[in-house]
């Protein structure tokens, strides 16, 4: 993989919905595990979610869980977060990073499995 791109954030009221994208270019993208990831201030970088590429199964952390869809559309190397009854706490930088050739995403996302990330796409929630 060359690079991760991310785009789709934005200011949104409380309660509003938005679609992040992260476009995963080179000849193995596809057959890796794509996470999502946010630093808000003051605060520790989180993992939001994960998409494995075998079994296409997903991890959400319990802060998004109900609310935050990941998915992913090979055909086009683009894993999308979409982002529902959205909070101020969601308030924060958001990366895509690609994990490791045989990373697998189970109960949990591991961060030192995880190799190249994007730029980040910034995400605001205030009213």
């Amino acid at each position: 993989q060359l690079q991760l791109v991310e785009s789709g954030g934005g200011l949104v009221q409380p309660g509003g919905s938005l679609r992040l994208s992260c476009v995963a270019s080179g000849s193995t993208s596809d057959y890796v595990a794509i996470g999502w990831f946010r630093q808000a201030p003051g605060k520790e970088r989180e993992g939001v979610s994960c998409i494995n590429a075998g079994d296409g199964s997903t991890y959400y952390a319990d802060s998004v869980k109900g609310r935050f869809t990941i998915s992913r559309d090979n055909a086009k190397s683009t894993v999308y977060l979409q982002m529902n009854s959205l909070k101020a706490e969601d308030t924060a930088v958001y990366h895509c990073a690609e994990g490791v050739l045989r990373y697998y995403c189970g109960g949990y996302i591991s961060l030192p499995n995880f190799g190249s990330w994007g730029q980040g796409t910034q995400v605001t929630v205030s009213s």
